[in-house]
């Protein structure tokens, strides 16, 4: 089913994310995590294409097991960066066979010490998201959005700019980058609405469970982080069972006050964490019915 069909629908909505084996060592492990997360029923899970598309193989493998196998709607990442336009072309014809429906167009982190672009590749998730448009024009397509503005962009008006650009170039709905304090969000979505983009807006919520993650959550984001999360990272960073536990709590808060202010749709990053995922789930089971 297109995810775009799916937001549609009267219904608060819950999916997750998982992200592929990074080597072949570690395929049994994922598809563990993988197999128990889609046994929570999410209304579709999304696979992430790797890190400078490194683990790319694993993607359209793993969302066909989600879709076939575990009867879950699966959402494949695809991503410009470390893709040549024919390998770009390659997975689109893998996806197709593989009978993948939903597609998040994405430039994707440019790994460091690297060229971008090379002159075989896209330099914009629009362009990707043009080639996916002539390419597959059956496929949905989404893309990301940036509550707190794309590091690299200028302004917040000049990102908006470029989110409407996608969403005219053919994009059905959009995931928030991660964010820990969700007035920052309220006010991205008036903005977004102001500028006269009309799409589902999903917003994209990273349970903080280890200590480690906080700084690598704001070297890849640049998101703020709240003076009242940094306390609980302070207070329970070092107990790892404990931080776990104030992590989920803290992720369910945000959700509650999303789906109180009249937010539908949210997607959690598990970091292949299915006791995070169920925890969550487990806090929201009458919320979500």
């Amino acid at each position: 089913m297109k995810i775009a069909e799916v937001l549609k629908e009267d219904k608060i909505t819950l999916s997750m994310e998982v992200f592929p084996p990074k080597t072949t060592a570690g395929v049994e492990s994922v598809n563990e995590a993988v197999k128990k997360i889609a046994a929570l029923k999410p209304d579709f899970m999304s696979v992430t294409y790797g890190a400078g598309g490194g683990t790319s193989k694993y993607t359209v493998r793993i969302a066909k097991d989600i879709k076939d196998a575990y009867e879950v709607n699966s959402l494949a990442h695809l991503t410009c960066v470390s893709s040549t336009k024919e390998t770009i072309e390659e997975r689109l014809s893998e996806m197709k066979e593989a009978g993948i429906e939903n597609i998040l167009a994405l430039r994707g982190d440019i790994p460091q010490e690297s060229e971008f672009p090379l002159p075989n590749q896209f330099h914009h998730a629009i362009e990707l998201i043009e080639e996916i448009k002539r390419v597959a024009p059956e496929m949905c397509i989404g893309g990301a959005c940036y509550p707190e503005g794309h590091p690299e962009a200028g302004s917040k008006a000049e990102d908006i700019l470029h989110i409407k650009e996608k969403v005219d170039a053919g994009c059905a709905f959009l995931t928030t980058q991660m964010f820990f304090d969700n007035s920052i969000f309220f006010n991205y979505l008036y903005r977004l609405r102001e500028a006269g983009i009309s799409v589902p807006i999903i917003a994209g919520i990273m349970p903080i469970t280890k200590k480690a993650q906080v700084a690598r959550s704001i070297q890849l984001s640049g998101c703020c982080v709240p003076a009242r999360f940094k306390a609980i990272v302070d207070w329970f960073g070092e107990e790892p069972p404990n931080m776990k536990q104030a992590g989920i709590a803290y992720a369910t808060e945000q959700i509650i006050d999303l789906i109180a202010n009249g937010v539908k749709h949210i997607h959690i990053y598990t970091m292949n964490d299915p006791e995070v995922a169920g925890g969550i789930q487990k806090n929201l089971s009458e919320i979500l019915g």
